[in-house]
């Protein structure tokens, strides 16, 4: 994928990360207690670092078209979110304990996707 393409997945995230913080701070307040408010927000505020980062990673990609290796971290980036705060969210508004397990692992993801992109600058 190109810088365009994570530009707009960036973008799009941003907004959706906006949006599901404020169905959290209105929509979920009189349905669910404070911890699991807290998780909602844990989710929103990761969904909203990895839309940024990949609006960082499309620009990168701008500045270094031929970089496979940002690509590859704004895929890793992707997938880490979509798992770390898509369990969060699931596990909020399902109560469905079993998707626990999943969110360290997107976390996990994340953290990779953050060390390839430091290696793949520092060997730019």
């Amino acid at each position: 994928m190109g810088m365009k393409t994570w530009f707009v997945i960036g973008a799009l995230g941003v907004a959706l990360a906006i949006a599901l913080g404020a169905f959290g701070a209105h929509g979920l307040v009189k349905r669910v207690g404070p911890e699991q408010l807290a998780v909602w927000k844990t989710a929103t505020d990761y969904h909203l670092y990895a839309a940024l980062g990949l609006l960082v990673m499309g620009v990168m990609l701008r500045l270094f078209p031929e970089s496979n290796g940002v690509n590859h971290s704004a895929m890793l980036l992707a997938v880490g979110a979509i798992l770390f705060s898509g369990s969060l969210y699931l596990l909020v508004l399902t109560g469905q304990r079993w998707l626990g397990p999943i969110t360290p692992l997107g976390g996990l993801t994340m953290i990779v996707a953050w060390l390839n992109l430091a290696w793949v600058a520092w060997r730019l």
